[in-house]
């Protein structure tokens, strides 16, 4: 016989139960704070100021993959969005940082900015290839759609020591993704790297973007395929198994000359990569690739004080980096000044379909959608 419950609405032995809408909040609360440094995680937005040719459109779809998944993928944009519409929505989705394209007199400029007070810092953009062309250039190309579950390892070069500009410029970069902690990440995880390398000479930064990949030393390619697929292979050619095996050899299509790129992991990666054995580290470049040369930082988010060019050379440097304000960011110094429009219109302005802010998990690929609604403004995240 059933025992009574001691009050409406409780059981016996239990505690009060907690809301699931509550539930929901705390998961997704979580799932935003970085377990290493407790702070939120650092997400983006990768848009464009002003008209873009075809090929600058193409650019600015490879970095919101490289930005993935902490990045609006699928960012739609109107022409009379203005820099104050972003920074009004980047505060409640925890966006941090913007990437933002533009194309002042035919020369494409690059600006990377902390949301909401700044720093700014403008690159010209010498030299670019598109993710498509590099798979087209490689016998080979390689680009899951799986690697870009997370995050890019930060890796930079000739950067260190150089002082202002650069130092809080390596600052920037190193807080754009997620903090990796090597005693305790998953070597899965890492999948990819995004390079950011100053060439001293050149005075320059090579912007680029690879995928890793881990290859057992000692097997040979026929047997990799054999376990990666876990189909059984045509064997009607051989009369023996061990001809099949023997057949691929082990010379330079599993070996790795150099003894630098052979690592022994501490853990278990997947079946042929295990950590009783040596593995071999391979890059392949996946795009894509940039030249970029710093011609600017401002203090605020795109205004705000000129700290680069030095302001000390006032007569000079000072007004050519003023003309360089005017070229890159004439159009965000124009929005800057535009009064705040009501929540009606911002509600017509910016809409997005997301699958970089996967729901409110941020997990990749998810078929969930969640809406956010902030101030009217009706954003959509699917």
């Amino acid at each position: 016989m059933r025992q009574p419950r001691s009050g409406p609405g409780k059981r016996r032995g239990r505690g009060p139960r907690i809301p699931a809408a509550t539930l929901r909040k705390q998961k997704a609360a979580l799932a935003n704070v970085d377990q290493i440094t407790g702070a939120k995680i650092p997400k983006s937005f990768v848009f464009s100021r002003g008209k873009l040719p075809p090929t600058l459109r193409h650019l600015q779809q490879d970095l919101r993959k490289v930005m993935l998944p902490y990045t609006a993928l699928n960012l739609k944009e109107k022409k009379r969005n203005n820099l104050k519409d972003f920074v009004n929505v980047a505060g409640p989705l925890g966006v941090t940082h913007f990437l933002i394209l533009s194309n002042p007199k035919s020369l494409p400029h690059l600006r990377f900015a902390k949301s909401p007070q700044g720093p700014t810092f403008t690159f010209q953009i010498e030299e670019y290839s598109l993710a498509a062309d590099i798979a087209n250039s490689q016998k080979r190309p390689r680009c899951p759609p799986g690697i870009f579950q997370n995050s890019p390892l930060v890796v930079l070069g000739g950067l260190t020591g150089l002082g202002n500009p650069f130092r809080s410029l390596v600052e920037y970069f190193q807080h754009m993704f997620p903090a990796v902690d090597p005693s305790t990440v998953k070597l899965a995880t890492c999948q990819r790297i995004l390079l950011l390398k100053h060439d001293k000479e050149k005075d320059v930064i090579e912007f680029r973007h690879y995928s890793i990949k881990l290859q057992p030393v000692g097997v040979s390619r026929r047997i990799r395929k054999l376990m990666q697929n876990n189909q059984v292979p045509d064997l009607r050619e051989y009369k023996d198994v061990s001809d099949f095996v023997t057949k691929a050899g082990y010379g330079s299509e599993s070996e790795v000359d150099d003894e630098a790129a052979m690592v022994n992991l501490p853990s278990d990666v997947d079946k042929l990569n295990r950590a009783s054995r040596k593995s071999a580290v391979r890059l392949q470049e996946i795009g894509p690739r940039m030249t970029m040369r710093l011609v600017k930082v401002e203090a605020g988010l795109c205004s705000g004080d000129v700290l680069y060019p030095w302001p000390v050379e006032k007569e000079v440097v000072g007004k050519k980096g003023t003309e360089t304000g005017e070229e890159v960011g004439q159009e965000d110094e124009d929005d800057a000044d535009a009064t705040d429009e009501s929540e009606d219109e911002m509600e017509s302005k910016i809409s997005y379909s997301c699958r970089g802010f996967r729901g409110t998990d941020m997990m990749p690929y998810t078929t969930t959608k969640a809406l956010f609604g902030y101030a009217g403004t009706g954003i959509g995240l699917a």
